[in-house]
């Protein structure tokens, strides 16, 4: 039994079965790893793959266990060689953060390139996604980093900490009604065609529940994971926007008005989530302190439960 087996078992899985595109991440041949895991069954005397002909099909019960016991075991090595990396290796490295649209967007720029004149030898990758891929991301070790609402911190294998609150803006363009029909209630918003994220995104499950329990419907005409996207459709007339109100720019988007929603709806929480058994770089913890100030290594480390 080698490492490399189970590096390559790992990625066939993560690649969701796909022996090429696994090949290809690993900077193998495909028939290199075809074989390694032919002698790793071999050796185990069960099949982890099933298979149809020579393609896979799906996992077998225990090879849903062994892949499991895979996985920890290659984040325990990738951990075992940060851990050297920090002592010999201070000043590089890589970093990735997997984060939504509107985090990336509006939210980051500003921690991000703070950082990047910080630790200018750390190669910085973001990955945007919907809540649920950012989890994903981060416990799977595909991320190190992940940030997004409150769907993250439904992951028992996340640590997640609260970073900050937010709320919502309606936006819409210069001389609508609703500029003059005095403050903005959920009636006069569903009155109008609304553009806004998808209901699975950016605390959208939250903003549905409120128009439920008021006993409206929206006349959801559009959505959009991208703030952008739903600027760019009110611009056009097609409706009014709800958003994430950092997504409104006054300079950029000055053909545009801002209506103040956050009293029609509760404060979302966006949450930064590490894995609980992560070894975290002291870039990382740099990083981490940049987007939520409260914080600090120690602070990170005692809800870790790491003894400094």
């Amino acid at each position: 039994m080698k490492l490399q087996q189970l590096r390559y078992l790992h990625e066939v899985a993560r690649q969701g079965l796909n022996i090429t595109n696994a090949a290809e991440i690993l900077f193998t041949s495909q028939p290199g790893v075809s074989k390694q895991i032919q002698l790793f069954e071999e050796e185990l005397g069960l099949q982890i793959f099933k298979r149809n002909g020579k393609r896979l099909s799906g996992i077998t019960e225990p090879g849903a266990q062994v892949l499991s016991l895979a996985a920890k075991i290659i984040h325990d090595v990738d951990n075992i060689r940060r851990v050297g990396d920090e002592f010999s290796n201070v000043e590089t490295g890589s970093f990735t953060i997997a984060t939504t649209h509107t985090q990336a967007r509006y939210k980051l720029p500003a921690a991000v390139k703070s950082f990047i004149s910080q630790y200018p030898k750390v190669k910085l990758n973001i990955h945007q996604g919907n809540p649920s891929q950012v989890a994903e991301q981060v416990a799977s070790g595909e991320a190190d980093i992940g940030i997004a609402t409150e769907s993250i911190s439904g992951y028992e294998s996340l640590l997640c900490l609260p970073c900050y609150q937010w709320n919502r803006c309606v936006v819409v363009p210069k001389n609508h009604p609703l500029l003059s029909e005095g403050m903005l209630t959920l009636e006069k918003l569903v009155a109008y065609p609304l553009i806004t994220y998808d209901f699975g995104f950016t605390g959208g499950t939250l903003v549905s529940e409120v128009f439920s329990k008021a006993g409206l419907t929206p006349n959801v005409v559009l959505t959009a994971i991208d703030a952008d996207v739903i600027k760019t459709y009110v611009s056009l007339g097609l409706g009014v926007g709800l958003l994430a109100n950092m997504a409104y720019d006054p300079e950029r988007d000055a053909h545009l008005v801002s209506i103040d929603a956050s009293h029609l709806f509760p404060d979302s929480t966006t949450y930064l989530g590490v894995r609980k058994d992560a070894f975290l770089r002291g870039y990382m913890y740099g990083f981490i302190e940049l987007i939520a100030p409260h914080f600090n290594r120690a602070a990170v480390n005692a809800a870790l439960k790491i003894n400094e």
